[in-house]
């Protein structure tokens, strides 16, 4: 071979093709401009899903946390109202003992009753723990009894009614509860 055979080997137009190729003769990724924005347009459309995803989940977040506040926002309001009910059942009881027959026991049961059914359709449902098996949940333990009648762990009397707000605790119940026959 000759020194020109040589220099225009070195030269030959396959040469330049094959000096954008990798190894197996096929196109490199950071020179191809084509591949380059495919990756992009996936990068990019894989981002604006994620976007919408959240933004999704955060429309639905607020709108239960927007239904929530709705649902609950009477809760303090409420909570007042019951240690107002409470002093008047106290109060119903004493007058209770002066005479069941009087006008004014008539007319503060009454008062009551409208009171509570006032409460109960504003979702406020007072909690009965009397002679239920003792669940912490919605009963506040204040003293522990020993009884020969009632079973261990059930609730002997209510000292302080406990009231649910539609499907949340807003205050237990005080209970003695049961301990079982004396030992």
């Amino acid at each position: 071979m000759s020194t020109t055979d040589t220099e225009s080997r070195a030269e030959s137009p396959g040469d330049a093709d094959l000096a954008g190729r990798d190894g197996d003769g096929a196109p490199n990724a950071s020179d191809d401009p084509t591949a380059n924005l495919q990756a992009d347009l996936d990068r990019f459309r894989d981002l604006a899903l994620r976007s919408q995803a959240d933004f999704d989940n955060f429309k639905k977040r607020a709108a239960r946390e927007k239904d929530e506040a709705i649902k609950y926002a009477n809760s303090s309001l409420l909570e007042r109202l019951i240690s107002i009910v409470d002093n008047f059942e106290l109060g119903l009881s004493a007058a209770r003992g002066e005479g069941a027959s009087s006008p004014i026991y008539s007319g503060m049961t009454m008062v009551l009753k409208q009171l509570t059914d006032f409460l109960a359709e504003n979702g406020l449902q007072p909690i009965d723990a009397e002679g239920q098996k003792f669940d912490p949940n919605l009963h506040e333990a204040i003293a522990h009894e020993a009884s020969p009648q009632v079973p261990e762990g059930v609730v002997i009397r209510q000292t302080r009614r406990g009231y649910r707000l539609k499907d949340r605790l807003l205050r237990p119940s005080s209970v003695v509860v049961s301990s079982g026959r004396a030992k």
